[in-house]
């Protein structure tokens, strides 16, 4: 799919991700209490058993996965563009900025840091690597050659054929 309608789709999935990145970065309370309580339970269980697990780590690595779609989608949006890597980091970094300031200035309970910056910017850095490395592995496939037909190959592409010995 190509064109105005893959434009409009991918315009109306990133509509619908930053929805759901404000939803859950732009409420007074980053999540039910209850929710807090099984994550801190389950890095328990984890650390019990040898995993080098901690709440700080979980954090951490939620914000990155939390802007992975957002270098995906924009990649994709910005697909061809010059400089594609450089904008949809800075505009990862830019969103990233507004949703903290805006924690700062109207959502006391929250706790806005650098640290989601830095983080959720890594995020779209590394949904963007992803998508570039999904579409050259794509474009490499399209130029590799399909299985050649039984006898093919340079013998049979100069006009000589290969007679096979029979038993």
């Amino acid at each position: 799919m190509s064109g105005p309608r893959r434009q409009a789709l991918l315009i109306a999935a990133l509509a619908g991700y930053l929805a759901l990145v404000a939803r859950m970065t732009l409420r007074p309370e980053p999540a039910e209490p209850e929710t807090f309580d099984v994550v801190r339970e389950v890095i328990a269980w984890l650390a019990d058993r040898g995993a080098p697990v901690t709440y700080d780590g979980v954090e951490a690595v939620s914000n990155v996965l939390m802007f992975v779609p957002f270098g995906v989608l924009v990649g994709l949006l910005l697909d061809g563009t010059r400089q594609r890597a450089a904008i949809v980091v800075g505009a990862a970094c830019a969103t990233s900025t507004a949703i903290e300031l805006a924690q700062r200035a109207f959502l006391p309970s929250r706790v806005p840091t650098v640290q989601d910056v830095v983080l959720n910017t890594a995020g779209a850095a590394v949904g963007l690597g992803l998508l570039l490395a999904a579409q050259l592995w794509l474009a490499r496939r399209r130029r590799e050659p399909g299985p050649s037909p039984e006898g093919a190959g340079p013998a049979h592409e100069q006009g000589e054929v290969r007679r096979r010995a029979r038993p």
